[in-house]
């Protein structure tokens, strides 16, 4: 470890030197790269340097413990265990920093979600999730844009399509993909009976051009009247698009913006996460036999959290997580919820580090 520690001290030396070059600031790509490696490298650095002081202060303060003065062996004890118990925490937050990384943490996300078991209720609960998420966001000063949408009859959606632009939004929410279970008495139940309903997310990183390749001859294009409120342009020209990728049978469709152009660059843009995301979900299932928290798309099969109204609870079953605040859960404070999920990713990730190491 403490080679890996010394090496990217090195590497990030090494950047600082470059970023001062003229060559490299007059080159954009360059200049972004090193910056981006650059940030990457910082957290570890200095908390590799702090660490190098705090061991060399230990060493100071043992010296210290056989000097004669009681008075001095006294600050001395009192020293090392301070350091010591630091030295373990900076330890902790650096194995954590040298795991690996997943690469679409600092991804902007495309996010479905759609109406399942239950009818009109999980239609109504579907829309509840999107203002969930949207009121997460919100508080992480994030954007959202909604991209598609099926409105349910009696409220919510049956389907909506969303995408949330902001600082490392994967690595927050990546972990919501699968099955939402809700169990509450619906809008639409006359008798005052519990229901038990659900509604499918499914979280997306956005993909770059350069990571998906499409074929234009594999896509089939069709364009339609948009339906919903729009104001003036809707139901007048046909400035929605669908596309269909004919290889895989995905389909994407958006219909929000009022020119046509601007709605099949948003289904590019979907349909490059979902084909990143389908291609992605192969590797991942094989890297991840073994791990109870799938990292990544999920699936929507997976039964992964319930929420309770009448006991204003909400368990995640994966991780065995329950907070008695479900109220307060959705008004988007998901922070605890997700914070919940990151540490035991980070927990399964140390276990199988420890295994290939021992």
């Amino acid at each position: 470890m403490k080679n890996r520690l010394e090496a990217m001290k090195r590497r990030y030396e090494e950047i600082e030197a470059e970023l001062e070059k003229e060559d490299v600031t007059s080159d954009l790509k360059r200049l972004a790269s090193l910056s981006k490696e650059r940030s990457d490298l910082e957290k570890p650095v200095r908390e590799y340097e702090e660490y190098l002081s705090d061991e060399q202060q230990l060493k100071e303060a043992d010296g210290l413990l056989s000097n004669g003065d009681p008075d001095m062996e006294e600050l001395a004890r009192s020293e090392k265990k301070r350091l010591e118990a630091r030295l373990g925490e900076i330890m902790q937050s650096l194995t954590e920093e040298l795991l690996p990384k997943d690469p679409n943490d600092s991804k902007n996300i495309i996010v479905e979600i759609r109406g399942a078991v239950g009818g009109d209720e999980a239609n109504i609960f579907a829309g509840d999730l999107f203002r969930m998420y949207s009121k997460y966001a919100e508080k992480q000063g994030w954007n959202v844009q909604i991209l598609d949408f099926a409105e349910g009859t009696m409220g919510g959606y049956s389907f909506i399509s969303f995408m949330v632009k902001g600082e490392n939004v994967y690595s927050k929410l990546k972990f919501e993909s699968g099955a939402h279970r809700v169990q509450r008495v619906p809008k639409t139940e006359a008798m005052g009976r519990i229901h038990t309903s659900t509604a499918t997310v499914l979280v997306m990183p956005e993909a770059e051009e350069v990571e998906v390749t499409i074929n234009p001859s594999d896509l089939k294009i069709d364009t339609y009247r948009s339906q919903g409120a729009g104001g003036q342009n809707v139901n007048k020209t046909e400035s929605a698009v669908r596309i269909t990728h004919v290889p895989t049978g995905i389909v994407v469709s958006c219909q929000t913006e009022k020119a046509q152009l601007q709605n099949k660059e948003i289904c590019m843009r979907m349909l490059r996460a979902k084909l990143y995301a389908y291609y992605q979900e192969k590797v991942d299932a094989e890297r991840a036999k073994e791990r109870k928290l799938k990292v990544g798309t999920g699936e929507r099969s997976e039964k992964i959290r319930t929420y309770n109204y009448p006991q204003n609870r909400v368990t995640d079953h994966r991780i065995g997580f329950t907070l008695q605040k479900l109220d307060r859960v959705m008004e988007g404070e998901l922070e605890e919820i997700i914070e919940a999920l990151i540490h035991f990713d980070q927990e399964q990730k140390l276990l199988e580090e420890s295994k290939q190491g021992a």
